[in-house]
């Protein structure tokens, strides 16, 4: 067996930390005055990069918009970010954990601080249902495939 083989695959959290935050409730108070019954808007993103060989930076940023009817309630903003040590995994490997497996330990937080400023600006707690980092990486896997090969379609029939 070579050392290359025998070589162990590591994963440790190094750092927890939030990033940016922003909260704005462009309409109150008189946004208070409307029944409660929001109509909420979840967009996310992850980025990361390498810090070192073996350290990486993992970014969840979430922006949740609350609507009644047109007037916007409040628009929370969170990038949530982590430094994780990771050796000897295969780059396909490291892909998923980086893209998937990291958003997953980092989500909690995110949601944490995400209801904490809606809390503070004075609207009822607002706690985001659990994502599918797999699925949306698998998702993403797919999405870039498909747009690669139609790609390399639109070259060939460029002929």
């Amino acid at each position: 067996m070579s050392e290359a083989n025998q070589k162990q695959a590591t994963f440790a959290l190094q750092r927890i930390y939030l990033k940016d935050l922003s909260f704005e409730s462009p309409n109150s108070p008189a946004i208070f005055q409307k029944e409660w019954k929001p109509q909420v808007n979840l967009d996310l993103n992850t980025r990361n990069q390498a810090i070192s060989p073996t350290q990486h930076e993992v970014v969840l940023s979430l922006t949740v918009t609350a609507k009644l009817e047109d007037k916007v309630a409040f628009i929370v903003e969170v990038q949530q970010a982590g430094v994780f040590q990771i050796e000897g995994l295969e780059q396909q490997q490291l892909a998923q954990t980086l893209g998937a497996f990291c958003p997953n330990i980092l989500f909690p937080y995110a949601r944490e601080a995400i209801d904490a400023a809606v809390l503070k600006g004075s609207f009822p707690a607002l706690m985001l249902a659990p994502i599918n980092f797999d699925a949306l990486y698998a998702d993403a896997l797919k999405r870039q495939a498909q747009q690669q090969q139609g790609q390399v379609e639109g070259a060939n029939t460029a002929h």
